[in-house]
């Protein structure tokens, strides 16, 4: 893993700013990947949103990263929105700031991106899409709803396993504004914190 971001997992394990409140919320998570580990199955994870813009991205980036950090075995992380429009330009700028290796691999409307965590490692494709992309897993995977919206419009996700909504504030609110890099860095720390302490609590 990127030296930058071993020492960005390295500063979490320090701090214990998750309240009790979103620790309870992480639990159906953590059940989630522990028993598919337990089982020595597959566990596929899809982030979902409104738009795949961002909070989806980050959440399955900074899970797959975590994953890899604590070394759990066989995760897959996805993600998707209730529609498709693009990656949010900041989000890669963000992620690049905190340690990833990003790299754009299709210009058009909807850039594709692969973000890497570990030179050995297969990178994340990164773009927006619906949540039944075929991209997706369609079947054998939990949900996780990373904005109300999209958790209040998504009461059926076909092939979901498991419906868990863990919503985070959308950045977007500080687009245009001063305080926008600021904003998205809060943001992307909190998501890695989170996911950080989901696969720390993972027993294999």
């Amino acid at each position: 893993m990127y030296t930058k971001l071993t020492e960005q997992f390295q500063a979490l394990s320090k701090i214990q700013t998750i309240s009790l409140e979103r620790q309870k919320l992480l639990e159906p998570l953590i059940c989630y990947v522990q028993d598919k580990v337990m089982m020595n199955k597959p566990v596929n994870l899809n982030f979902i949103c409104t738009h795949n813009s961002r909070r989806s991205h980050l959440s399955q980036i900074w899970a797959q990263a975590a994953s890899a950090y604590f070394q759990t075995p066989n995760v897959n992380c996805y993600s998707g929105g209730t529609e498709e429009t693009a990656l949010y330009p900041k989000v890669a700028e963000t992620l690049a700031t905190q340690g990833f290796h990003i790299f754009k691999i299709a210009e058009n409307s909807n850039p594709i991106y692969a973000v890497k965590y570990d030179d050995n490692e297969a990178p994340v494709i990164a773009f927006s899409k619906k949540y039944d992309n075929p991209f997706n897993p369609v079947s054998h995977f939990a949900a996780i709803l990373t904005c109300s919206q999209a958790d209040n419009g998504c009461p059926f996700i076909a092939g979901a396993e498991k419906r868990i909504p863990i919503t985070y504030e959308d950045p977007k609110v500080a687009d245009g504004t001063a305080a926008q890099s600021n904003i998205y860095e809060e943001r992307s720390l909190q998501i890695a914190e989170e996911m950080y302490y989901v696969f720390s609590m993972i027993k294999k």
